[in-house]
């Protein structure tokens, strides 16, 4: 008999979609503890750009993952597959239900499955060579040199375009690694995805990002900026955080720097739903409809079973 894998919930979709209010709610039905799978929430001090769940939501129940990092301090998926699978099981140990709450898509599947980190080979030459390129130059060299690989890296992320030429340059593509890997779950899992129509979801963004504003991110993000170091660090390198460069270097207005967070937190929604639909079996709710919470809860009773 095969062993009985322990059983995991994970809520993911797009930004502003209300994944916080339903992890904490499912927590309270379900004798849950919560694990932040969001790539900045875990940095102290970076509170409202990045929408972290304060002490009041949090409602009394544990959270991990958050504000665990200074905002100087460099945090990757493969840190956070770490650190998730050691919470999962101490959550685990005290006989609570572990809830994963976010939208960074691979980290969740990083931790989740039998994904496997490549390491980086050392070639400071070669990559020196590759520092010099531009993000188009990297970008079009990796969509010869390894096309699947490209595919999955956005143009302008220049520290995954480099990473995938340089294990490119170690004589096998990364394509071909995550290939040989059979992304096989560690968990009984059970994926929650929200969703709603498009424009709602839009017009959702936009006014949570003017309750950013209200909330007071302008003043976090100048306290922050009086070390000019803030820029370079992996904190800033977060929507709602790094389209302040700008205004900061007087190059633009407040209002389209707003607007700029707008825009790239509407992109990153679509993104993130074309990689949790191609990447993920997740169960997907339409918040819109008037069912959906029930809906969930039925789900779960009969996956809990």
């Amino acid at each position: 008999m095969a062993e009985k894998k322990e059983q995991i919930i994970a809520i993911i979709g797009p930004t502003g979609v209300g994944k916080t209010a339903l992890s904490i709610e499912l927590a309270k039905a379900l004798d849950g503890e919560i694990i932040s799978g969001d790539s900045i929430q875990v940095y102290r001090g970076l509170d409202i750009g990045s929408a972290k769940v304060t002490k009041e939501e949090q409602q009394g129940i544990p959270h991990y993952l958050i504000d665990e990092y200074e905002y100087t301090q460099d945090y990757n998926v493969k840190l956070f597959q770490q650190r998730c699978r050691e919470t999962i099981a101490q959550i685990q140990a005290k006989g609570k239900q572990p809830i994963i709450c976010g939208g960074t898509g691979l980290y969740i599947k990083a931790a989740l499955y039998d994904y496997v980190f490549l390491d980086e080979p050392q070639d400071e030459t070669h990559h020196q060579f590759l520092e010099s390129l531009s993000n188009d130059e990297l970008y079009a060299a990796l969509s010869i040199i390894d096309a699947p690989a490209c595919k999955q890296i956005h143009k302008n992320n220049r520290r995954r375009l480099i990473r995938a030429l340089m294990i490119a340059h170690s004589g096998k593509k990364k394509s071909e690694i995550i290939n040989e890997q059979a992304h096989q779950p560690l968990y009984d899992l059970f994926l929650i995805g929200l969703t709603m129509p498009r424009e709602q979801l839009y017009a959702r963004i936009d006014q949570r990002v003017d309750q950013m504003m209200e909330n007071g991110l302008l003043q976090e993000v100048t306290q922050l900026a009086q070390e000019e170091s803030i820029w370079s660090s992996a904190g800033f390198k977060g929507i709602g955080y790094k389209e302040w460069y700008a205004y900061f270097h007087g190059t633009s207005d407040k209002e389209s720097c707003i607007d700029q967070i707008k825009k790239n937190s509407r992109n990153f929604a679509k993104r993130q739903y074309t990689w949790f639909r191609n990447q993920l079996p997740v169960h997907w709710y339409d918040i819109s409809d008037p069912d959906w919470k029930q809906q969930i809860q039925l789900d779960l009773a009969e996956w809990r079973k």
